[in-house]
């Protein structure tokens, strides 16, 4: 496999209706290939509603088991298990805090309960990934990524994970160790269940934002076009520039951006001129299929 390919995935599908527009508008221009539903949270029947009536596009489950905005945006979980919940009912804030605090049962339980809930809705997912990383158990709870992967594979469901590691992509607060462990980890575990991976994980907090749209667009580009040979995934949070979204969280400046670069053509032209292929989580199945 010597080509570039890109997933760019639309996270928190659902989180509200700000989001779910843009999503929506990104996926109706032809601009995004594959997105996913944040099942717990208010906007999600609406994004739901949407991936069932749009069958053509890779829409999966977005699994959250964190809730960063505690007293802006809450929500709780699907379960109602004690070990996944603050006093107030509510998500832990950080990934950090979710893995001090939770049962693997538990942690399984909802991870099963957010999948079950969008299936019986009649959504069929394309794949499957987690909110902030909760799930790749970097923070001390090293079962919770197999764990997560068996349920995968019992579901037939790609899984957003690396299986091979960039050091310049390892996260400041992990230890490279930590990083290249749990891309061995990764790979093997999704090899004996049978999940569909990306090759590489591109992390894009490490794209800073700029003074400006434009500035924000070349670095978004610059950033992008460097990817290596294989299959890579990103992510972006597009969402609409509306009272809501600025109600919820102070990034909404950078979630307008992020919608505005997958709208422009100039983004798509640049990754055609740079040999990058766009493609979509059931395309990487089919690539996968090829191996």
């Amino acid at each position: 496999m010597a080509k570039k390919y890109l997933i760019i995935n639309a996270d928190d599908f659902g989180l509200c209706h700000s989001a779910n527009a843009a999503v929506m508008d990104l996926f109706e221009s032809g601009c995004l290939l594959s997105s996913t539903v944040m099942v717990p949270c208010p906007g999600a029947d609406e994004a739901i509603e949407f991936s069932i009536n749009n069958p053509q596009y890779a829409i999966g489950v977005h699994l959250t088991h964190t809730n960063e905005w505690q007293d802006n945006y809450p929500w709780g979980s699907l379960t109602g298990a004690k070990s996944l919940e603050n006093e107030e009912g509510r998500m832990w804030p950080e990934s950090e805090d979710f893995e001090e605090h939770c049962e693997y049962d538990d942690a399984v339980a909802e991870t099963i309960a957010q999948i079950e809930y969008a299936e019986k809705k009649g959504m069929k997912p394309s794949h499957v990934d987690s909110h902030m990383g909760a799930l790749y158990g970097m923070n001390g709870k090293l079962l919770m990524l197999p764990k997560t992967l068996a349920v995968c594979g019992k579901k037939g469901y790609p899984f957003r994970m690396f299986s091979k590691p960039l050091a310049e992509q390892c996260p400041e607060e992990t230890p490279v160790w930590l990083f290249s462990v749990a891309s061995v980890l990764s790979g093997m575990f999704g090899k004996k269940n049978n999940v569909p991976m990306p090759d590489y994980l591109i992390f894009p907090e490490k794209i800073e934002t700029g003074e400006t749209y434009e500035e924000f667009k070349n670095n978004f580009i610059e950033y992008l076009i460097k990817i290596p040979e294989g299959i890579s995934e990103t992510y972006v949070h597009p969402a609409l520039d509306t009272d809501e979204m600025k109600s919820i969280t102070g990034t909404w400046q950078r979630r307008y951006w992020e919608y505005l670069v997958m709208k422009d053509p100039e983004t798509h032209a640049a990754f055609k001129t740079h040999g990058i292929h766009l493609i979509s989580y059931r395309d990487l199945v089919e690539l996968r299929k090829k191996k």
